[in-house]
């Protein structure tokens, strides 16, 4: 969950992705929902397995993974339950847990999938660190579709954290066939409590965001999980990693990120792919994410200068580009945090480009939200992004109306969204603020009629 709180040579920043093209049929402002699934406890994810069944998996932060049928049925025995290998998690409110699961690309022939989720911290590592996040490889049981075979984990990845939160969460394969994993700061705020690194911005203390070589955290990762890895990896580093020659950095696909919470690839245009930052106290983002991109944190936020110590008074002026001459990229979506007094809420909650069939006059529209307006009751918003005419403008926003709803809101806290093998979007939701209870639902984004 998010928080709603050696110099390497230079790499040359591609060229911003060019904007989903779509034809404009009019203002889209209004859905409906449709249940499809409910009594999980925080549903923070949903995909498919690509293997032509259309079975939904939904992820439960508790460490479960639920399936839901094509009936809308819930299936009573878990997919996968690895609650025993988690950390202990606060009911009240809590960023870890299991948060990501991507199935292989090839999963209907050699039924590998994939999982994040925060475990006990692993022996070795710093002292007084809160956890250890994993990434695991499993496979399904042989007998059964419908199960994992709990003994097949592999772990691929670990990475310490200093605190609980700022964990990121999904995890996904793109089009490219490779493992995309989304990492926060390590916790605290700002970037600059313990286990947080001085960078080169001497102007804010700290900052794992703009660190390369000595840690992960603050950065998206891509690795090759079907290739053999060299010095003790179980896996390889794809050739065309922006730092594959750079020792440290060689699975870092792009540094800058607070808490890129929920990643996606578009499934249809140029297969973007979608992160949305979780911001500090004055502004949300979401970016468009290229190979070898500095994303700004913790020098900015969003597009404002970010001053560390004082977080909600912005420095005047900050550089544009990094040390070694990267451009500090602009989102393409910005919007202001409700703890500023008039902004939409508390953190943004990253989502998708739709492209189903169901409503045609949303397709190449991002869809995403935010997660509520205060932790007392939840009071989510959802949101619809329009690609700009003139690529690198910032996208258009307006809030959805849903159908039926009070107020024509969502009064739920917002956790995720997922979407189907045909590019429908699902909206996962709770009740609660924290992992406890049974509240959490599963809608559908459906016609307003």
């Amino acid at each position: 969950m998010p928080e709603p709180t050696a110099v390497p040579e230079p790499t040359a920043v591609p060229e911003p992705t060019t904007p989903p093209t779509r034809t404009p049929t009019g203002a889209v402002n209004s859905a409906g929902l449709e249940l499809i699934a409910n009594g999980f406890t925080a549903p923070v994810g949903l995909t498919t397995a690509g293997d032509g069944r259309d079975r939904l998996f939904v992820v439960d932060q508790i460490g479960e993974i639920h399936i839901v049928t094509v009936d809308g049925l819930v299936l009573p025995e878990p997919f996968l339950d690895i609650r025993d290998r988690l950390v202990t998690l606060n009911e009240g409110y809590d960023e870890r847990g299991l948060l990501g699961l991507a199935f292989h690309p090839a999963f209907a022939d050699n039924g590998r999938f994939f999982v994040y989720y925060s475990g006990p911290l692993r022996p070795g590592a710093p002292a007084g660190w809160d956890h250890t996040s994993y990434v695991a490889q499993y496979t399904v049981d042989a007998s059964d579709p419908d199960k994992a075979d709990p003994a097949s984990e592999q772990i691929i990845l670990q990475i310490d954290e200093p605190q609980a939160n700022h964990n990121a969460g999904s995890i996904a394969f793109g089009p490219d066939g490779y493992l995309y994993i989304p990492l926060g700061d390590g916790g605290g705020a700002n970037d600059v409590d313990t286990g947080h690194l001085a960078d080169w911005y001497a102007a804010n203390e700290g900052g794992n965001g703009q660190d390369l070589a000595h840690n992960w955290l603050g950065s998206i990762l891509r690795i090759d999980v079907d290739s053999e890895g060299t010095n003790g990896r179980s896996y390889a580093i794809p050739a065309d990693n922006p730092f594959a020659n750079q020792p440290g950095a060689e699975e870092t696909w792009a540094i800058g990120f607070r808490n890129p919470y929920r990643i996606s690839f578009d499934m249809g245009g140029e297969h973007a792919l979608f992160v949305g930052d979780a911001g500090q106290d004055l502004w949300e983002e979401v970016n468009i994410v290229q190979a070898g991109g500095n994303y700004g944190w913790n020098v900015r936020e969003g597009t404002h200068c970010f001053n560390a110590a004082q977080s909600n008074e912005p420095l005047e002026t900050c550089p544009s580009e990094d040390a070694d001459g990267r451009a500090l990229i602009d989102p393409i979506i910005e919007y202001q945090n409700a703890k500023a007094g008039s902004g939409v809420g508390l953190v943004v909650i990253g989502g998708n480009v739709y492209r189903g069939s169901e409503m045609p006059q949303w397709d190449g529209l991002y869809i995403f939200g935010d997660w509520s307006t205060s932790f007392g009751q939840g009071d989510g918003t959802l949101l619809v992004a329009e690609p700009p005419a003139v690529a690198g403008e910032q996208w258009s926003v307006r809030e959805v109306t849903l159908a039926g709803r009070a107020n024509g809101r969502l009064n739920e806290f917002l956790l995720s969204f997922g979407q189907d093998s045909v590019g429908e979007l699902y909206i996962l939701t709770s009740e609660t603020p924290g992992p406890s209870g049974n509240t959490g639902k599963v809608y559908k984004l459906i016609p307003e009629s």
